[in-house]
């Protein structure tokens, strides 16, 4: 074919307005519904990573404000409140026996002689486990400098996502992380764990709440000053 031929032919071509529906809609059709899955996948992943961000703070915020010491049960409910806010199931999966969500919580206290963070407790929920105190050096950098003994909790969450629509996608996993100082105490205890002003619980020895925690400390009275101790007198009594 002569070149002046096709150029004729082409031109011809693009001025046509001529067509069938069918079979533009055809060609159309299936590119439109890839775009379409593609904008719906993409903006669910984002939605659902907000949400996932947002349950974590709803829980650390919770913990955080906590006067009495978390137990397991605590734990447990805390899990069951974020598969309600992420619409997940926390029990795990018969074919696999994993779990979809996952939750740990831990309290950390820094010194800040050394510049560390040591873990005080840690909990857990799903198939990630507990940390330990020698995880705290890969968190250092990702957790602020405090006073010296100041707590922090963390809450760390895992999501299984699996896109509905292979758009190039493929299935990963949601994770959120954030700390919160405790907010109406020093510290947030676990259960049975001594508090470091006394045994941690309302029996303290020697029957004085002034030996117990520091919740009690406003019940110690000592208008008489009989409480007093006054090592320089006192050790000049030994001395005499």
């Amino acid at each position: 074919m002569r070149p002046a031929r096709l150029k004729s032919r082409l031109r011809r071509f693009a001025q046509e307005t001529e067509g069938y529906v069918t079979l533009e809609v055809a060609i159309m059709i299936p590119a439109l519904f890839v775009l379409f899955a593609a904008a719906w996948v993409y903006f669910d992943v984002i939605r659902q990573q907000a949400i996932n961000q947002k349950a974590n703070y709803a829980i650390g915020d919770m913990i955080s404000r906590e006067t009495d010491p978390v137990n397991s049960t605590y734990m447990d409910n805390a899990y069951r409140l974020l598969g309600l806010l992420t619409r997940n199931v926390v029990t795990p999966d018969p074919a696999t026996g994993l779990h979809s969500s996952d939750l740990r919580v831990s309290v950390a206290e820094y010194n800040a002689n050394n510049q560390t963070y040591k873990l005080i407790w840690s909990a857990a929920r799903g198939d990630y486990p507990e940390l330990t105190n020698g995880d705290m050096d890969d968190y250092l950098s990702r957790l602020p400098v405090l006073m010296n003994k100041a707590q922090l909790v963390i809450v760390e969450t895992w999501e299984d996502y699996h896109p509905i629509f292979r758009v190039g996608l493929d299935a990963f996993e949601i994770r959120t992380y954030s700390f919160t100082h405790p907010r109406y105490a020093s510290q947030v205890l676990w259960e049975g764990q001594n508090n470091g002003w006394g045994n941690g619980d309302q029996d303290a020895p020697g029957n004085s709440l002034c030996n117990n925690n520091a919740e009690n400390a406003t019940d110690c009275t000592n208008e008489d000053g009989t409480n007093n101790v006054e090592p320089n007198k006192k050790n000049r009594s030994h001395g005499g």
